[in-house]
């Protein structure tokens, strides 16, 4: 069982991420505002964070950036999601801090089997 924390600007994706997650044995919880993700990772502290790219007002790498600043942060798994995909965008989040990459659109089965490579 992990700890994930979902970071994504769209409503329509934190629901179908959390509705994928349904039945896992995963902690999920979810924010909007990608300001608030030192507060949220600081109470929550996740295992793995999912972290959409493009956000307004900071994007996601800004946002890994800065929690890898944060104590305990380098430790936290990341997962891009973007719908942002080619060889050069996905190149350019691992360099960034992430651990993997999940373009969008993507199945639940996808998001599944990309945490598992990453949590149990």
């Amino acid at each position: 069982m992990a700890k994930i924390l979902i970071v994504d600007d769209s409503p329509a994706d934190l629901k179908f991420m959390q509705t994928a997650l349904q039945g896992t044995n995963h902690v999920v919880t979810a924010i909007s505002d990608p300001l608030q993700v030192e507060a949220a990772a600081a109470a929550f502290l996740p295992d793995l964070m999912i972290v959409d790219v493009v956000m307004p007002g900071r994007n996601g790498y800004e946002v890994v950036r800065a929690l890898r600043k944060q104590p305990g942060g380098a430790g936290v798994k990341v997962i891009f999601s973007s719908s942002k995909g080619n060889d050069t965008d996905v190149k350019w989040g691992l360099r960034q801090g992430a651990d993997d990459y999940l373009i969008k659109p993507y199945t639940p089965a996808q998001l599944i089997e990309t945490l598992a490579r990453h949590v149990t």
